[in-house]
């Protein structure tokens, strides 16, 4: 229902539309400043609100590039804080956002900073570092990144898009031209010629060889608060009481649904920032459910919200388990799209 109620939104999404427009254009002639650096700057991301899987994609980037001192910056989406931070022991999901903590808590050799102006964020990471990722900054047009890679769900070219407010979409489609590689995230693991080629047809014929398409790759069950590790083909006879706060459950669900007993799914709205209530709503049915065989799993990303000191005592002693995940590039363009990248970095790296 909600979806045809916003259909009556679509004479604001046209001036959204032709606000955005002039917008980028004003930045494009010059009338708008954009600051460029003099370091390799990558920028991970979208043209709709809500997730791509931009951040499997950072930490793509993060192992590739293992050799360079890398900062990753972010606006720190959710997060109770302003200015430039950079995360340390004492960061929470509320001081620098979900996302920037996991980045932390999984890369220790990384630099992970927000601020919600990029171009300040850059200038307090650029002389101590050799690569800067922008985790989710592609409409952000005051920086002119070196590389952009912007990323599409594999689900949503099959359907109709619109803007802001009536649909989801930040800026016109036609906004992928300013990409350098165009990423197709969440696609079909044995994806077909077919599908592929529906694919591209969204886009011009001359951004066909920056066009590439990666996978979700699920890795095995973390203890939230142990090093427990599980792995989920030892789930068939075990109820999965699954709690989400992300933009599209929907392949988590696929993946567990064939493996598992039964899965009562918790969902809430991406970021959600989780209460005690919520949390008292989940314990209260896992304790009261018959099943002999039971578990919580969360998404990694959730899982940082729920070290937070004020429901982190609810759980303590329950079996909850994180799913990390990763992407997988299809194998017969994995190498030229790690050398896109790889290159850069060389060349913009020798050149400074």
């Amino acid at each position: 229902m909600m979806k045809y109620l916003r259909l009556f939104l679509l004479p604001f999404s046209i001036v959204y539309g032709i606000v955005i427009v002039l917008r980028n254009k004003l930045y494009d002639i010059g009338f708008f400043r954009s600051e460029q650096f003099d370091l390799p700057v990558i920028c991970v991301g979208n043209l709709v609100v809500g997730g791509s899987g931009k951040s499997p994609v950072t930490e793509y980037l993060v192992t590739l590039l293992a050799n360079y001192k890398i900062a990753i910056l972010s606006r720190g989406y959710g997060r109770d804080t302003r200015g430039f931070l950079v995360a340390d022991r004492e960061s929470t999901a509320k001081s620098i956002g979900d996302e920037p903590l996991q980045f932390y808590h999984k890369f220790p050799q990384v630099t992970v900073a927000v601020c919600e102006d990029r171009v300040k964020g850059i200038r307090q990471l650029k002389d101590t570092h050799d690569v800067i990722i922008l985790d989710d900054a592609y409409q952000h047009r005051s920086v002119v990144p070196g590389f952009s890679i912007l990323l599409f769900e594999f689900h949503k070219f099959y359907f109709p898009q619109f803007l802001l407010p009536a649909g989801n979409l930040r800026e016109p489609f036609s906004g992928y031209q300013r990409a350098d590689i165009l990423m197709v995230t969440k696609s079909p693991e044995h994806i077909t010629a077919k599908q592929e080629e529906d694919c591209a047809a969204h886009f011009n014929k001359d951004f066909k060889e920056k066009l590439f398409f990666s996978a979700i790759q699920y890795h095995n069950l973390h203890g939230l608060f142990t090093d427990e590790h599980l792995f989920c083909n030892t789930l068939t006879n075990t109820t999965v009481f699954l709690l989400s706060g992300i933009a599209n459950p929907l392949p988590l669900l696929n993946h567990l649904q064939p493996l598992t007993a039964a899965v009562i799914h918790h969902d809430y709205a991406d970021h959600h920032r989780f209460t005690p209530a919520d949390l008292s709503k989940l314990v209260d049915a896992f304790n009261n459910h018959p099943a002999k065989e039971k578990i919580i799993i969360t998404t990694e990303k959730d899982a940082q919200r729920l070290f937070d000191v004020t429901i982190k005592e609810l759980l303590l002693n329950l079996p909850i388990f994180y799913l990390p995940i990763k992407i997988s590039v299809m194998a017969d363009k994995k190498f030229n799209f790690d050398q896109k990248i790889l290159n850069y970095v060389s060349d913009t790296a020798r050149n400074r």
